[in-house]
């Protein structure tokens, strides 16, 4: 049987820490931002960076589009949360 998460600890370990809350932030001002721009969104939509944070990307508004959750979080992860390929498995599939 699996050993239960200890979702405390994750938090302290990584969501926690000064350099993810302040990526959160930064999702939430881009999240803002693409809203008062186009509208209100529903919850299954993200904001999207075309060129991802992590690759150099800015949260400019020419650098936003809306994107199904589904779509938004397919990309290849390693063990650390990090992107593998910014090409998404849709776009692989092309």
């Amino acid at each position: 049987m699996a050993k239960p998460r200890n979702y405390a600890l994750e938090y302290k370990n990584y969501q926690g820490t000064p350099k993810q809350l302040k990526a959160q932030a930064e999702r939430h001002k881009a999240r803002r931002e693409y809203e008062k721009a186009h509208g209100d969104l529903p919850s299954t939509v993200d904001v999207d960076h075309k060129k991802a944070m992590s690759k150099g990307g800015s949260s400019k508004l020419s650098n936003l589009r809306a994107a199904p959750q589904s779509e938004n979080t397919s990309f290849s992860r390693t063990k650390t949360g990090a992107m593998k390929s910014q090409i998404s498995k849709r776009e692989r599939k092309k």
